[in-house]
């Protein structure tokens, strides 16, 4: 049996390369020549740094890390009925079990069943040379986005997707998004795309707010501070903002969202972890506030996400500021642990397409 070199993450800010074989599609199952795999802020929070969550809900010690896989199918086990070789695919990066209710509404991102396997977590991700995936897990890339771009779609611009379409971002919006790392970015990206007539940015990380500043897609970026909620009053005519999306997870932004919302503000929370702590009278209930908690999002969104990105000529891969060789890995975790860059991607034959 063939071998193949895969990354896996001990959960002491490390990461281990070990061989493995080389797997075999059964009934239902393929097998994807990995092109990107770009790594997500909860791989740093909930396995690189320590491993958070014990059980079935846990990353489980010696899996292949990674679930932001994208690639090209190579093989094909007996069963498959749409995807075939040669076909450029995104895996949605959780396999559910397929017959409870929230899988059936295609977001198995919420399913509760023992059968519920996460790619990177419960089962080999995409940090590897060759991934086996479920044939019902997979969407498919079209030609005008790249192997990056996909992997993106994979796990931090469909969770993005999610929620704006929640808050209904549209032209009739001025937006707020605090934290500014990957899905900060990918925020702006589609609230521009959806219409926002402005889009401020807040940060405290000055890399970060560098990458911001150059990327231009937001109206104004501002370093976090403790006159946050009054500057973004006086960038909206002493309003506030109609729509605010907290990227951080942090306490402090996440009450800044709150508050520096306008009257009839929707709020959303994609950042995992963390607190916040706000006065609901004041802050929500008096003006008529409502907070929505989103998390990653379904499969036929997702499809219907990449057939946007197409029309809206929307690249993914421009928020990557860093590529590494999956011999690098060690030097990609690190350094999307340090939080000073963009997106970072681990590619595989220069990702040709």
């Amino acid at each position: 049996m063939s071998k193949m070199v895969g990354a896996i993450l001990p959960g002491n800010s490390t990461v281990e390369l070990k061989d493995f074989d080389v797997p075999l599609p059964g009934h239902g199952e393929v097998l994807i020549k990995m092109k990107s795999s770009t790594i997500c802020g909860s791989d740093i929070r909930a396995i690189y740094r320590e491993h958070v969550g014990k059980g079935p809900e846990g990353y489980q010690p010696g899996m292949i890390a990674g679930h932001e896989p994208s690639g090209r199918i190579v093989e094909t086990g007996p069963g498959c009925r749409r995807f075939k070789k040669d076909d450029r695919v995104i895996v949605y990066h959780i396999s559910g079990c397929g017959v409870c209710n929230d899988c059936r509404r295609g977001y198995m991102i919420s399913c509760t069943s023992e059968y519920r396997r996460a790619y990177g977590w419960q089962r080999d991700g995409g940090m590897a040379e060759y991934l086996l995936a479920e044939e019902k897990d997979l969407v498919y890339l079209p030609d005008e986005l790249s192997y990056s771009d996909g992997a993106q779609v994979a796990c931090g611009f469909g969770t993005v997707y999610e929620g704006l379409e929640k808050i209904g971002v549209s032209g009739n919006d001025a937006v707020l998004i605090t934290g500014l790392g990957p899905v900060g970015l990918a925020s702006a990206m589609l609230c521009g795309a959806l219409g926002a007539q402005k889009v401020f940015g807040i940060e405290v990380v000055d890399e970060r707010l560098s990458i911001a500043r150059r990327l231009g897609l937001f109206t104004e970026v501002i370093k976090a501070g403790d006159n946050n909620v009054e500057q973004i009053r006086d960038l909206t005519s002493g309003h506030g903002v109609e729509k605010a999306i907290d990227c951080s997870a942090n306490n402090k932004a996440r009450l800044t969202c709150i508050q520096a919302a306008r009257k009839w503000g929707k709020i959303a929370f994609l950042g995992e972890g963390g607190t916040v702590e706000f006065q609901p009278s004041r802050d929500i209930i008096h003006d008529q506030k409502t907070i929505y908690g989103s998390w990653v999002t379904s499969i036929w969104r997702m499809e219907e996400l990449v057939e946007r990105l197409v029309r809206w000529k929307i690249k993914p891969e421009s928020l990557i500021t860093n590529r590494f060789k999956l011999s690098q890995a060690g030097e990609a975790y690190s350094l999307m642990a340090s939080g000073k860059c963009g997106k970072v991607a681990v590619v595989f034959d220069e990702e040709i397409k």
